[in-house]
């Protein structure tokens, strides 16, 4: 077992350092990620408050 460890060797060519990604993407993304969402649970909102006074008979 413990030669099994030894013999793993690591390059650090695989490792992504957190320095390296751009985290200026992120932000913009989920902004418009946010405002999407809202949109369509506004619009899902309206949609069953529509369906609820369709089922309620004024006549």
């Amino acid at each position: 077992m413990a030669k099994a460890k030894s013999d793993i060797e690591l390059d650090d060519e695989d490792f992504i350092e957190e320095d390296d990604t751009p985290e200026t993407d992120s932000a913009p993304n989920s902004k418009a990620s946010l405002t999407k969402r809202r949109l369509i649970d506004n619009y899902l909102e309206e949609r069953r408050l529509q369906r609820q006074l369709s089922d309620l008979d004024f006549d």
